[in-house]
């Protein structure tokens, strides 16, 4: 049986999706974060030592890592769903790279937008100004112009193709599904109808519903 380890207000709604999509048999096991501190509970460093989610554990193995946790679902249960064959080389190298360019471009911008969001908020009164000024500097100069950026080179490629790569829903999918849909939670997607698209495709997937029902809508860190 396969536990997924399920904090809230995390990224592990994308993998219980790919286990929806798989149709596989899991064990949700659910952590709330710390109220005034929003970290993990300590009893999930009992599962991986960094105490993060999304964990799985499969028998006796434990994998952590969002990307790795995909990869290792399709490796063992996949059966040659949710990816394209490594004949098609262009569909091949797309797969590859939007699966971790989801969390080694994308995800780092997002969270940098969050914590500088929450720099005025989380400051002393006496610095609230300040650090406002600083939230407000980085976010205009480097934050947005980058995001931007970003959010207009997945657009292109969602308008050219539909999804990210191979057949529909692909681990790139799933893999891309959590930053955007935390886009779209924070900020209109009326410049990016591709990526408008793709997020209410998500939510219109059978399996995304199942999800839902299981683990309750997502929610967005700092929302």
């Amino acid at each position: 049986m396969i536990h997924v380890h399920h904090l809230e207000k995390s990224r592990s709604h994308r993998i219980l999706w790919l286990l929806e999509v798989l149709e596989l048999d899991y064990e949700l096991v659910v952590y709330q974060r710390d109220g005034k501190t929003q970290q993990a509970p300590a009893s999930l460093k009992k599962i991986h030592p960094l105490g993060k989610s999304p964990v799985i554990t499969d028998g006796d193995l434990t994998v952590a890592e969002s990307g790795a946790i995909i990869d290792y679902l399709l490796q063992r249960h996949g059966q040659g769903r949710c990816q394209p064959s490594s004949d098609d080389s262009r569909a091949w190298v797309d797969y590859r790279y939007w699966l971790h360019y989801a969390e080694g471009s994308l995800m780092p911008l997002l969270v940098m937008q969050l914590v500088f969001g929450q720099l005025p908020k989380q400051s002393p009164w006496l610095i609230k100004p300040l650090a406002k000024g600083i939230s407000d500097t980085v976010s205009k100069r480097f934050l947005a112009p980058q995001l931007k950026q970003h959010l207009t080179f997945i657009n292109q490629h969602l308008s050219a193709n539909g999804s990210f790569a191979g057949p529909w829903p692909s681990g790139a999918d799933i893999q891309m599904s959590f930053p955007l849909q935390a886009v779209a939670a924070v900020q209109s997607l009326e410049k990016y109808p591709a990526i408008a698209a793709f997020v209410s495709q998500i939510e219109q997937d059978a399996a995304w519903q199942r999800v839902v029902e299981r683990a309750g809508p997502l929610t967005i860190p700092g929302q």
